[in-house]
Parts: structure tokens; C-alpha cells; sequence
């Protein structure tokens, strides 16, 4: 489908809504604009500009590091859960080549104590950067609220309690990802691009970074669409539990970034989404029980999705 798709172009259907409004005014909005791209874009989502840009100078500081140095915070059968991440080693799925990308990985800090503390390994952080951790622990509590009230509007759009899916992701196995691509250059296997066709595990991805071109996404006619995004805007994107969830009703869309041309090729890009996650023993099952779904969204725990996809993208 990818193969055969016309040339990108820009669309102006995806929403773009102030998360300052009462919710029950942008819904729905919301909700048709997750049904028809998988896509929509929020301002006003209440992260700090100064923590943004505070996590941009130390994300570009760690990077910038000897490879050597990042290689030792790799932690071996994590799935990359946590730490770093080298370059060429994430495929998407059904991939021939690696994404031309690195990254660092951010998760939910849990008392040994805790009931779910089995599925989340501890956090780790670079000595080498000063201040790094902090910065990133207030940047991964912002992403959070932010993607609850999302959540709540999705929530509303569907029918459901506001607060629905609060007990759902309590706790969940959320994920923040600092994601370097560094410069093309002419060692690039044939065919690689900085992140292949995919779709997205999780409930929903919060992305902030997006401004540059090169977000694209599949739509429902098989043409790549590009993203544009305001300055300091997050990209929301439903991910494959949430369309398991709503049986389809709300897509997990296929997107990619593409690589660019001429100087920008020269230049590295950067960018932080932030994957939310059911609880890992939340039952994922369609909420209106369509029996036609059932094979296709399966009832499966949060968890056991998780590790089936990690490992068709070669990180498990």
C-alpha cells in the first residue's frame, strides 16, 4: 500500500484545538478528526515553554556525547525500555532496513513494592548531563496530564464517563522517548528513512518536536499526508490499543518521517513523544462488544500486546 501511494501533500483536515477550552466544546472535534486521520494536533496543552526548552538543550547534550559513552547506558533484554537505544537498531514492522534514528527511553518510576513494579524496570540517568534527571521526570509528569485531559475528551466523543480512562492508565506503562536523527549520510542502507511506515503500540502518542517537515501519515485513500504543526503544538496520534479498544472506530493510521532534501538533510532532527499506555494488566476488548470485531481485536491484557509488538519491531 505505502509502495503505491501518490506524492505527500498537505492537508487541513486534521483538527487543531486549543486544550484551554472546556472540553465539551472540542470533543468532538477531536473525536472526528481521530476517526478520520488517527491524527489531530493540540495547542495550549499546559507544558511549560521553558521545560520544553530545557528538555531540547539537555535531549541535544546527551546525544552529542561520545558513542562510546551513550553505549554504556544501553540495557541489554529491557527491549529498550529504558536508557539507550543505537542507532540502527529499531525496524518497524514488516521493515527491511532500521530507522536512521537513536534514542533514549523514560518510563514510570514504581516502588519495588507496587503491584505492577514487575513490569516496569527503574529508570536510569546520565551522569555526564547535568541536571537531566529532574528536567525529564517534570517534562514526563507534564505529558501525562496533558494526555489525561486528551483522554477525557476522547472519552466525552465516545460517550463515556470523562473519566473514564483514568483507572485504565493509573499506573500505566508509559514511555518517553528523546529521539536524535542525526544528519544523513552516504553510508544510509539503500531504501532507509529516519522512521519507516508504522503504526504506534500504545493508547495515544503526545509528540512535541514536530515542527520541522517530515511527519507524514497514510490516509484512509492510501496518500501520505504531511503533518504541519504550530510552533510549540503536540501532535496526538491514536495508537493500537485504543483502536483495539474502540473496535476500530478510532484508527491507529499508519505515519512515518521522511528524509529531507538539500541543506536540511545536513542538519539533525529532534523530537520527544511521549508513548501513554494502558495499566500493563488492563484488558484491552472492543467497549461495544461488536462480534464481527472479535477476531480481529481479541480480547488481550495491555501487557501481552506489548511484548507481541516489541518484538515485531526488534526490540524484544
Amino acid at each position: 500500500m505505502t509502495k503505491n501511494a501518490p506524492s505527500t501533500r498537505s492537508t487541513a483536515g486534521i483538527a487543531s484545538v486549543s486544550l484551554a477550552q472546556p472540553l465539551a466544546d472540542i470533543a468532538d472535534e477531536l473525536g472526528r478528526s481521530f476517526a478520520e486521520y488517527g491524527f489531530a494536533v493540540v495547542r495550549d496543552h499546559g507544558i511549560p515553554q521553558e521545560l520544553i526548552d530545557n528538555a531540547e538543550a539537555k535531549s541535544k547534550e546527551f546525544f552529542a556525547l561520545p558513542a562510546d559513552v551513550k553505549q554504556a547506558y544501553k540495557i541489554e533484554g529491557s527491549g529498550g525500555a529504558r536508557g539507550y537505544t543505537p542507532f540502527g537498531t529499531e525496524k518497524a514492522k514488516d521493515a527491511n532496513v532500521f530507522d536512521l534514528k537513536e534514542f533514549w527511553h523514560v518510563g514510570r518510576s514504581l516502588d519495588p513494592s507496587h503491584e505492577l513494579a514487575e513490569f516496569m524496570r527503574p529508570n536510569i540517568w546520565p551522569s555526564e548531563v547535568d541536571g537531566f534527571e529532574p528536567v525529564f521526570s517534570d517534562l514526563y509528569s507534564a505529558f501525562e496530564d496533558a494526555g489525561l485531559r486528551v483522554l477525557e475528551a476522547i472519552a466525552l466523543h465516545l460517550g463515556l464517563d470523562q473519566q473514564f480512562f483514568a483507572p485504565t492508565v493509573e499506573d500505566g506503562n508509559s514511555v518517553m522517548r528523546l529521539l536524535h536523527y542525526p544528519p544523513l549520510g552516504p553510508d544510509a542502507p539503500d531504501g532507509a528513512i529516519r522512521a519507516a511506515a508504522h503504526g504506534d503500540i500504545n493508547t495515544i502518542t503526545l509528540l512535541l518536536g514536530a515542527e520541522e517537515a517530515g511527519l507524514e501519515l497514510l490516509s484512509k485513500s492510501g496518500e501520505w499526508l504531511s503533518v504541519d504543526v504550530p510552533e510549540g503544538a503536540l501532535v496526538i496520534n491514536v495508537g493500537d490499543m485504543l483502536e483495539r479498544l474502540t473496535g476500530g472506530a478510532l484508527p491507529s493510521t499508519t505515519h512515518r518521517v521522511v528524509n529531507p532534501s538539500g541543506e536540511a538533510a545536513q542538519r539533525a532532527r529532534y523530537s520527544m513523544p511521549f508513548f501513554l499506555h494502558f495499566r500493563p494488566d488492563y484488558l484491552i476488548e472492543p467497549l461495544k462488544g461488536d462480534a464481527s470485531e472479535s477476531e480481529r481485536f481479541a480480547p488481550i491484557t495491555a501487557q501481552d500486546f506489548l511484548m507481541q509488538r516489541l518484538k515485531e519491531i526488534n526490540l524484544a
